[in-house]
């Protein structure tokens, strides 16, 4: 043993183990390796200060506080005998109510979302106009996608020499003459 100073030993009675990592029960105090720290592992005699767990009322959800020496069993009863704030109507409430007015979709979302153009309300993946073929407007997207559309077809127009249709339906032809 080169380094006999470094490391404790373990304090239940039955291992006594060497560990250059001991832990410390927050409980008790003592000096355990990794298999006895744990409450159980060790028998702690403390355990009732730190192993504290609170019940909850499996119809409200709400935490039931439980004094010293009383059955939890006991309390979370008189609870919900009494003081539970349980409504079983509260309980049939549909979170997804909104349904896709898309012809053929069937999913629900728990929020509206209404298209701006035609005001109909639609899922997420049916929410943009040209998704759900919008009928309201002539184009069926915001203003600032058609003038980004608009643009980007008259750059492309311009560049290649093709034969553009703009939005007054006229044929122009951009190759000098």
């Amino acid at each position: 043993m080169e380094l006999p100073w470094l490391g404790q030993h373990c304090s239940e009675r039955a291992c006594k183990q060497l560990d250059f990592l001991p832990l410390k029960c927050d409980a008790c105090g003592e000096v355990f390796c990794k298999d006895h720290i744990r409450y159980d592992d060790h028998k702690c005699s403390s355990a009732y200060k730190k192993n504290v767990q609170v019940p909850v009322c499996p119809l409200c959800n709400a935490p039931i506080p439980v004094q010293k020496g009383e059955i939890p069993d006991v309390v979370v009863g008189a609870h919900m005998d009494k003081d539970c704030k349980y409504n079983p109507a509260q309980q049939k409430q549909r979170i997804f109510t909104n349904k896709c007015l898309k012809p053929g979709c069937k999913r629900k979302e728990m929020m509206k979302v209404v298209c701006e153009q035609c005001g109909g309300n639609f899922c997420i993946k049916h929410r943009h106009p040209l998704d759900h073929d919008c009928k309201r407007s002539s184009h069926p997207m915001s203003k600032a996608g058609y003038a980004a559309l608009t643009r980007a077809s008259q750059t492309a127009f311009k560049s290649t020499g093709a034969i553009g249709v703009p939005s007054n339906g006229s044929l122009q032809h951009n190759r000098c003459r």
